[in-house]
């Protein structure tokens, strides 16, 4: 098990944020985390990459190393499209032919290659969030934490980035726990979906997502099961977010 999360309540400014928060995560799983916004899924990514102190339960993993990508690609307008990739290589020590050569390979893979000396000013939106998530896979991580890495992107600029992640994902199994909104998304690149309900936040569905890899967008958008996942998925969320809004009039 690489993750494990057990009893989690988080409480801020007298309110209930996250409340029995259990769930887990398996070596080489792709697990995501939808929900209503401000049910605390971010919250509970910080937490589980140590950037808050826990009030309530225990967070379990696995010796590891950890990747975190968000929204915002954070890209450093001063560094080339190949130095803001090397950053994380940099920041742990890597020899230099080291930082060299898996920085060329990440590049390569996330369809980056003859854009190595541009700044980010110079790329579209689109570019530099792949250069955002180059940067967070050259490390390696055990574990990448994911908090709407594609959200910000155009619908058709989403689907390509989507298939490029699915495809790194499936020749490298890495272990990721990502947070979106977009359920399609979700059921297209994972194994199982979390469900989260609001006020408090806590896990009040869980799906396993049985569709065989590897995955084509379109191909996957006629599967019955996609639907049938599609729909499940969202009348949980409404009726949470309904449930949510009830109990606070």
């Amino acid at each position: 098990m690489m993750l494990k999360i057990d009893a989690l309540d988080f409480a801020a400014s007298g309110q209930q944020i996250l409340q029995n928060v259990s769930l887990h995560v398996a070596q080489e799983e792709f697990v995501s985390i939808v929900g209503p916004s401000g049910c605390g899924k971010s919250t509970l990514l910080n937490f589980i990459a140590g950037l808050a102190p826990l009030q309530a339960g225990e967070i379990t993993l696995a010796p590891h190393t950890l990747g975190y990508m968000f929204q915002q690609h954070g890209l450093l307008p001063w560094r080339t499209v190949r130095d803001n990739v090397a950053l994380g290589l940099e920041i742990i020590g890597a020899e230099q032919a080291d930082i060299r050569a898996r920085s060329e390979q990440i590049i390569a893979e996330m369809g980056l290659a003859g854009y190595e000396d541009h700044y980010p000013a110079q790329i579209s939106g689109g570019m530099c969030q792949r250069v955002s998530l180059a940067r967070t896979l050259v490390t390696r991580p055990d574990l990448i934490l994911m908090d709407e890495p594609f959200g910000a992107l155009d619908a058709q600029t989403r689907i390509f980035i989507q298939e490029m992640f699915n495809q790194y994902w499936e020749k490298h199994k890495k272990t990721v726990l990502f947070v979106t909104h977009d359920l399609a998304e979700a059921i297209f690149l994972s194994d199982r979906i979390l469900v989260m309900g609001t006020r408090p936040g806590r896990v009040v569905a869980e799906y396993k997502v049985d569709i065989p890899r590897p995955r084509n967008f379109d191909q996957l958008r006629t599967a019955p099961r996609f639907n049938e996942l599609l729909s499940a998925t969202w009348q949980d969320i409404k009726k949470h977010a309904r449930m949510g809004t009830e109990r606070h009039e």
